[in-house]
């Protein structure tokens, strides 16, 4: 056992390393040594069937429990039928459990397994769509009907979707074989792509339909009625089926999705189900209270004003918001007031406002003189 390496030097990780420390350790180093990336290279091969050994008995919780405790001792005579007692894996089918054997990163990396040329000619699902849609405030809020129109794949008429002008003038690609993609090698790796000239059918078309140039599907204006939910909010999506391009080779058709953007409101903002407004009140309602109409999305309401309410003071109406998406309750409306000052004065208004001003003195409200005695240290 003298001759072994410890484990975990092998795999160049600490002792308490995590079970995923050790996989990103052994991809690593097992990509580096495998033998199709260094061909005829027998170190790098010992070397790949240390790393396997090592990682197939560390990532063992039972072997990596009797490895730490005895060494490579423990598994020598048979203590624990580990590596040295025959229960040691075959260092491929390891790499294979770890990359995803069997047509996936393995035969991708490095060109293994003819089972992985999957002819691509056959059906195809067409491609999703994405529409952008903007709508109003009281849209969003009351729900609505629109109909939109766009651009979509559909199945050529003229060929009724096979690409040939009579129907029957296709043939198996030469140069995939009507496998619908061709392996290249690019150094170590062998890379699988699709057909550069049958564009993954794995067929030619020798007399291609005019109207789709052989491609059997054409670009039509549809139109689709949708509708729309109270309550959507901006970025929501709504899934039309079935109306994205139509697939080829009779594939299922892709989905279309509308994304809903919201127009900027001349009176509301909108906070998730909440809205936002600032109205306009005149001084005098501020300083005598009275009432003040307001508007929400249903029309208007009255809020009453307080004597003495200082511009910025927000009032809160209950359910005046929207509706929540797929319930029942609906947010609030918050309205902040902003006291209107008046830019234009007649000589009277001046006279009488300038008379209000010597009737209150310097001290005109509890706010200046509150904030007067706070800032008495910056005017002495």
């Amino acid at each position: 056992m003298a001759d072994k390496r410890d484990y975990y030097e092998v795999l160049g990780v600490s002792r308490d390393a995590t079970a995923d420390d050790l996989k990103k350790a052994y991809r690593k180093l097992a990509v580096k040594y495998h033998p199709d990336k260094n061909p005829d290279d027998k170190s790098a091969e010992e070397k790949f069937k240390e790393v396997s050994e090592a990682y197939d008995v560390l990532n063992d919780d039972q072997k990596r429990a009797a490895y730490d405790r005895y060494g490579h001792a423990a598994f020598a005579g048979g203590m624990g039928g580990g590596a040295g007692g025959g229960g040691m894996h075959d260092p491929f089918d390891i790499f294979k459990e770890v990359f995803g054997g069997g047509g996936g990163v393995f035969e991708s990396f490095f060109g293994g397994g003819g089972g992985s040329q999957r002819r691509s000619g056959g059906p195809q699902r067409g491609s999703d769509l994405r529409y952008a849609l903007e709508i109003t405030l009281e849209e969003a809020a009351h729900g609505a009907e629109r109909e939109i129109e766009y651009e979509r794949l559909v199945s050529c008429k003229t060929c009724t979707g096979s690409g040939s002008a009579s129907g029957s003038g296709k043939k198996t690609c030469r140069t995939c074989g009507g496998a619908g993609q061709v392996i290249s090698s690019r150094g170590f790796f062998q890379v699988q792509q699709t057909c550069p000239d049958c564009g993954g059918t794995g067929e030619t078309i020798t007399d291609p339909c005019k109207p789709c140039r052989g491609v059997g599907r054409v670009k039509e204006r549809t139109r689709v009625r949708l509708r729309i939910p109270a309550g959507i909010e901006e970025g929501s999506r709504l899934r039309s089926q079935g109306n994205g391009d139509t697939g080829t080779a009779g594939g299922a058709p892709g989905d279309l999705y509308v994304v809903m953007h919201l127009k900027p409101h001349d009176v509301f903002q909108r906070d998730g189900d909440d809205l936002h407004c600032e109205m306009p009140m005149s001084f005098t309602t501020a300083a005598l209270g009275g009432e003040l109409t307001v508007p929400t999305i249903e029309g208007k309401a009255t809020v009453k004003i307080p004597a003495g309410t200082q511009s910025g003071t927000t009032f809160r109406l209950r359910s005046k918001g929207l509706k929540h998406l797929g319930g029942a309750n609906n947010g609030d409306l918050y309205v902040h007031v902003q006291i209107a000052v008046p830019t234009k004065l007649n000589s009277d208004q001046k006279a009488k406002l300038q008379e209000f001003a010597n009737l209150i003195g310097e001290n005109a409200s509890e706010m200046e003189e509150s904030f007067f005695e706070k800032a008495k240290k910056f005017f002495s």
